[in-house]
């Protein structure tokens, strides 16, 4: 029999943020790590493939999974202590990150106000780096926990270091450690340092601190800004189903990128510690006409030519053919490639764990 936070053949369309009709042969809604030990000694899930999810809002399903979906919830968030620079603070993997953020900052811990508003889990924000507005997670991540459930479910801890974090990404999403199962974040604790100034060099942000007249933002002030300028931009998938910024803003060698900007001077482009360049994709997809068109069921947002909506009733072809055909687009006229940025989860075609020896 199957433990009663297992539900089989469940249905996935809620437990992701685009809204794309899918199956899992089972799912559990993890609430504790001693549930994740049940887990791996159940005979069903020997052997079966695995997927660790948080809140899907980063999420493309190709289709029904025929294994375990992992839905993380465990919460919790804590103080655990401080140093003459710092405050060291965890959150649980399930937690809200927007509802941690949001308690950092109601507790006098400021540092993680430019990454307010972002929707998922605390768990799930280090597999993909999340960034925004000039910030990125990977810049006060102190360790990570997870379980490595290829090993009998032994602890390990990750250091940033060993997280290899890069623009999008970390050692989680590019070893694809997230889509087999093997390591299960279950915490993640954070370094805040006491020293705090304010990231207000942004665009936007500047701009708009500078239509309200204040110089020396204060930490609340900076959230708020950032939670306008996410609401104005980007849509509520409760309301217009959808899994964030779609693509990725590519990076160039700066030779191609002051080329373009010579061909294109209102191109958008931002330099980058290793030399390369930024370039921001809702621009150039914006210039290539896809801004607010729809293809079929999904569409670029009117706001923000970045966010690949679903109008209603739209299938993993349909996302797929319009990311394709925004794709070629922008190659086609700055050649330029585009990558998508939520991950696609897929039937694999044999199990993706297997106990190591």
């Amino acid at each position: 029999m199957l433990p009663d936070f297992v539900s089989p053949q469940a249905d996935l369309a809620p437990y992701n943020t685009l809204a794309l009709p899918a199956r899992a042969g089972f799912l559990a809604r993890i609430h504790s790590v001693e549930q994740l030990a049940t887990l791996m000694r159940h005979p069903e899930f020997a052997g079966r493939p695995r997927f660790v999810l948080g809140g899907g809002s980063n999420l493309i399903l190709a289709g029904d999974f025929p294994g375990f979906v992992l839905n993380m919830r465990i919460p919790g968030k804590r103080w655990l202590g401080e140093d003459a620079d710092c405050v060291y603070l965890a959150a649980a993997a399930g937690e809200s990150w927007s509802d941690f953020v949001d308690w950092t900052l109601a507790s006098g811990w400021p540092g993680l106000e430019n990454l307010v508003g972002i929707p998922g889990t605390a768990g799930a924000a280090p597999i993909q780096n999340i960034g925004a507005y000039g910030a990125e997670i990977s810049e006060f991540l102190h360790r990570i926990v997870a379980l490595d459930m290829a090993r009998d479910g032994k602890t390990r801890a990750f250091t940033a270091r060993d997280c290899a974090f890069d623009y999008r990404d970390s050692i989680f999403k590019r070893e694809g450690w997230h889509l087999s199962g093997r390591y299960v974040i279950t915490e993640v604790v954070f370094r805040l340092p006491k020293a705090w100034r304010a990231r207000a060099a942004y665009g936007e942000i500047g701009a708009e601190l500078a239509r309200r007249g204040i110089q020396n933002p204060a930490p609340a002030e900076l959230a708020q800004i950032v939670t306008a300028l996410r609401a104005q931009k980007l849509p509520d998938p409760r309301a217009l189903p959808n899994a964030g910024s779609f693509f990725q803003n590519p990076k160039v060698p700066a030779r191609f990128a002051a080329a373009l900007q010579s061909a294109h001077p209102s191109l958008p482009c931002y330099p980058q510690p290793d030399g390369s360049v930024k370039l921001a994709a809702a621009w150039l997809i914006e210039q290539t006409g896809w801004k607010g068109r729809n293809l079929g069921a999904v569409g670029m947002h009117e706001q923000q030519a970045l966010v690949l909506v679903n109008r209603g009733g739209a299938s993993y072809h349909d996302v797929l053919n319009l990311s394709r055909a925004v794709r070629e687009a922008v190659f086609a006229r700055f050649g330029v490639s585009l990558i998508p940025e939520p991950v696609t989860l897929a039937a694999p075609s044999r199990a993706v764990v297997a106990p190591e020896k």
